[in-house]
């Protein structure tokens, strides 16, 4: 494996390369801290454009940008879209999947530039993600197949919430898994988009500035705090050699910068807030961490908060058993419109 170059330049301060692993991952560091303010301060916030089906793209226009994500669809049943996160490719989802496609259809969401996909170069990156997955769903609906229930992860959380608060009716229910409305909030309260916005920024610029083999040498350090399994940290350092790293730190930038904790009341559908707590070194930081991420998501009308008590970052991984029965019971929960058909 190469090592990333000795260049200011194209190697990341060791807490940007950090917080660029996961913001989650911060939050319980400053916890444990007593809550130290994080050094994150706003590019221009997202304003969270099209997209792409698997193997069926959205409608788009012909000089529209190029689509931000496609999506695989497999199983019968009722619709659950999957959104990987940060550099995940949708084989972050494989044991969820196999664990769902029997009852269910699975719209599998690989993100533009990231674990091997084309980048998809333009301004506003999540906000065209947004709307990418808004106009899936409404192809979806024009077809007769009900409203899906949208599961994400740490990015893909946040995405989640930005569907879900933008058009309440476009979804049945949300799943956040280890993601957050406001992900710098995390590991500083007081933090807002104008407050994180130079560090943001500062990011974005180093970003581009990294080789692939260079983002997975910057990864790899801290995978290990993520995710338990070593076969999944050497999956997790293949998806960083295969991302772009311009797209990983616009993609990070945007989020930093963006704040869904207001919008977040709009939503109607239930909502499950789940909190990765397996790396917090004390019951007392787990129950603060618990907490922080039940603040974000007070405004939301329905709403649960639960705690992966063993799981690191990536909890379907760490805990599948733990993240499988949980996801059941949220979704049994979710009622079924009785005039829809399924697919």
């Amino acid at each position: 494996m190469s090592t990333p170059s000795s260049s200011p330049a194209a190697v990341l301060p060791r807490g940007l390369a950090r917080l660029a692993l996961t913001a989650a991952t911060v939050a319980v560091a400053a916890v444990s801290l007593a809550c130290t303010r994080a050094t994150a301060q706003p590019s221009s916030p997202s304003n969270l454009a099209p997209t792409a089906s698997t193997v069926r793209n959205a409608p788009m226009s012909a000089d529209a940008a190029p689509a931000p994500f496609t999506v695989r669809v497999m199983g019968t049943g009722r619709p659950v879209l999957l959104i990987p996160g940060l550099m995940s490719g949708p084989d972050v989802w494989d044991a969820t999947v196999a664990h769902l496609q029997r009852g269910h259809t699975l719209h599998i969401v690989h993100l533009a530039g990231f674990a091997g996909a084309p980048a998809a170069p333009g301004a506003d990156f999540l906000g065209r993600v947004r709307d990418g997955l808004l106009a899936y769903v409404a192809d979806m609906r024009a077809r007769g197949l009900e409203r899906p229930v949208v599961v994400g992860h740490s990015l893909g959380g946040f995405l989640a919430y930005a569907v879900a608060s933008a058009q309440p009716d476009a979804v049945a229910g949300v799943v956040a898994v280890d993601g957050l409305p406001f992900f710098a909030a995390l590991g500083d309260p007081a933090a807002t988009p104008e407050s994180v916005g130079p560090t943001a920024a500062a990011m974005r610029g180093m970003f581009a500035r990294l080789s692939p083999e260079q983002l997975a040498a910057q990864t790899r350090p801290g995978l290990p705090t993520l995710m338990r399994d070593s076969a999944s940290v050497a999956r997790g350092v293949e998806w960083a050699r295969t991302s772009d790293p311009a797209t990983v730190g616009q993609a990070m930038a945007e989020m930093l910068t963006t704040d869904l904790r207001p919008a977040v009341a709009a939503i109607r559908a239930p909502v499950l807030q789940i909190v990765a707590a397996g790396s917090a070194p004390t019951a007392e930081v787990r129950a603060m961490l618990r907490d922080r991420y039940a603040a974000q998501v007070a405004l939301v009308p329905r709403h649960e908060v639960i705690v992966a008590e063993r799981a690191y970052h990536f909890v379907m991984l760490d805990d599948p058993a733990f993240f499988h029965a949980t996801l059941d019971a949220f979704l049994s929960r979710v009622p079924t419109p009785a005039a829809r058909g399924q697919r």
